[in-house]
């Protein structure tokens, strides 16, 4: 890369800042049933259960900050632009690769670094050993040439650097999962797009990241939820005046309008808890507010919320 960076030394720095790209033509072309979010959510957003999201709660949890997502269609040159970028620019890149038979992630992305495709053996083996026929399906015949066969292949032909170790770039941090997490230039994490294997394969690499967090105990940042009945314009100097005031204690201050609904949300953010401690019953002083309980701030349905006092 342009900054002289190795793949290795991105590999072993300390993670800081993450991104994530989204690549889909049914995306960006509003494929019904198909969702992304921002990661900015609201309450009603944030039930929305899609990976941009899932990437975004686990950034948030382990205290790394999370400082794009992006979407791109499925265009090679596309592609390649941005991961590039991403890999550059930040200490932790994941994206997504869909099985199917039209998906070029892994061809665009091995491209991107001027890398080959070679066939990852013990992916494959895995594969042979944990893929199940359904029902009804006939036993699948894995000596013999087929386009299914030739699919299946294509899965596990990943974007390889012959000159670092392959343990270095392919985790498989999930027993059951014949799927590996493949790691291109060293901080570009390509996972299944499936988002019930995309959360367990995160889940599953969180205890090799932990070392390499700035906070190396996996605190991760604290966010408190207020629920207030006053507007936004209401609150608006007192949060701006706020805002500025801690700021220097590294903590940011949120509002989020719910419209329609007869209570808004003020959050305070950062990762010293006493001080966030100190300052919140000021907050809910001014703001008439109502703290809602840690980690139900998903759970507000119109007005009703479990509170605590």
């Amino acid at each position: 890369m342009a900054s002289g960076v190795t793949a290795s030394e991105r590999a072993s720095r300390k993670i800081q800042t993450a991104a994530c790209l989204i690549i889909g033509d049914e995306v960006l072309g509003g494929k019904a049933g198909c969702k992304i979010v921002c990661v900015v959510v609201t309450e009603a957003d944030a039930k929305r259960k899609t990976n941009s999201h899932s990437f975004a709660k686990w950034c948030f949890g382990l205290g790394i900050s999370l400082k794009r997502v992006e979407v791109v269609e499925d265009d090679e040159a596309e592609i390649v632009e941005a991961v590039r970028r991403m890999s550059e620019r930040y200490d932790f890149v994941v994206t997504r690769q869909v099985a199917s038979h039209d998906d070029i992630t892994y061809k665009s992305i091995a491209k991107a670094f001027d890398l080959p495709l070679i066939l990852h053996d013990e992916a494959y083996a895995l594969m042979k050993q944990l893929s199940k026929p359904k029902p009804d399906q006939a036993v699948f015949n894995w000596d013999e040439d087929s386009p299914a066969r030739r699919a299946k292949l294509r899965m596990v032909e990943l974007p390889t650097d012959v000159n670092r170790p392959l343990k270095e770039q392919f985790l498989f941090p999930c027993q059951d999962l014949w799927v590996p997490i493949a790691v291109v230039n060293g901080n570009v994490h390509v996972l299944p797009g499936i988002p019930r294997l995309f959360t367990q394969l995160l889940k599953g690499m969180t205890p090799s990241i932990l070392p390499r967090l700035t906070d190396p105990e996996g605190k991760g940042i604290i966010r408190v939820s207020i629920l207030t009945p006053l507007s936004e314009s209401t609150v608006a100097e007192y949060l701006t005046e706020l805002a500025a005031r801690v700021e220097p204690k590294g903590v940011k201050v949120g509002s989020y309008p719910r419209w329609g609904k007869k209570k808004n949300v003020v959050t305070l953010v950062g990762r010293d808890k006493e001080y966030l401690e100190t300052i919140t019953p000021e907050v809910l002083l001014n703001v008439t507010g109502t703290l809602i309980t840690p980690g139900k701030e998903e759970e507000i349905e119109d007005d009703e919320v479990e509170e605590s006092k």
